[in-house]
């Protein structure tokens, strides 16, 4: 029988002890959030890190700038943003439009409030082993596993996806995990082949139904961190109610990865202001 890892239920009690811990330490933080546009998926994900940040005590800021910003004037604001006192830390909403080099604009975030882990300072000191915190979304998937004692190591692990906010963080500590890795981009043909044979299932594209349940096999844990739109309703990149009846463990969207990475945002915002 399918398990549902519970990332809502988890990211509820994380919620507990944050706020008896920025309480007790007087801890006075802002959460700086740079968005560019008026994405639907995005505006999900910074109503639920608005909403963690009220019920931890953790002022919030949204800096919202259309999407024909050019490249020289975001870069200008997120300067003054970051150089901000009263900011703790600062997060830039991803995907940015197209036109925007993100590299230079994550790049403009200094180590101390990089919540995300996304410059390429503080992805260095992760992928180095020197960084105070970790990748968010890194961070709630180990948890999950640690939760609800599941295993990589031995273990058959197709990932789909290499962005730069799921991916490639992902890459690392799952080969430090000691899992065996495949990874799935855009340009991989018959990506059933390999789905098929995973122990584990990994997905971060933001495609709905990419991952059906003839692509699995039975007894596969299931990851989704993919967001995307489908009939009004938010949904993962896997068809749940086909797939998820042959895993033996499946994150739900909403629900399942997204709360928990929302959590170790603020975790991170925590730990880089003691």
């Amino acid at each position: 029988m399918t398990k549902i890892l519970d990332g809502k239920k988890l990211a509820g009690k994380i919620s507990d002890v944050l706020r008896k811990e920025i309480k007790k330490s007087n801890l006075r933080l802002r959460l700086a959030v740079v968005l560019v546009g008026e994405e639907p998926v995005s505006k999900i994900f910074i109503s639920q890190k608005k909403k963690f940040c009220e019920n931890t005590g953790v002022n919030f800021r949204l800096y919202n700038f259309p999407k024909k910003i050019s490249q020289n004037r975001l870069q200008k604001e997120v300067r003054r943003i970051s150089k901000n006192s009263k900011n703790s830390g600062v997060i830039i909403q991803l995907p940015l439009p197209k036109n925007i080099d993100t590299n230079k604009v994550l790049n403009l975030i200094p180590s101390r409030k990089d919540v995300d882990v996304l410059s390429t300072e503080s992805l260095g000191r992760f992928y180095q082993g020197t960084s105070k915190i970790l990748p968010p979304v890194v961070k709630a998937i180990s948890y999950l596993f640690t939760i609800y004692n599941l295993r990589i190591k031995r273990k058959n692990v197709v990932l789909i996806g290499s962005g730069k906010l799921t991916g490639l963080p992902l890459t690392l500590w799952i080969l430090k995990k000691g899992g065996t890795l495949t990874v799935i981009n855009k340009f991989t043909p018959n990506i059933s082949s390999f789905t098929k044979k995973a122990d584990i299932l990994i997905s971060g594209v933001g495609k709905s139904n990419l991952i059906t349940a003839k692509m699995t096999k039975r007894g596969v844990i299931v990851i989704d961190c993919g967001s995307s739109y489908l009939e009004g309703k938010l949904v993962g990149d896997v068809d749940f109610k086909s797939v998820s009846k042959k895993t033996s463990y499946i994150t739900p969207v909403p629900g399942g990865v997204g709360p928990l990475t929302v959590a170790f945002v603020i975790k991170n915002l925590v730990n880089l202001n003691k």
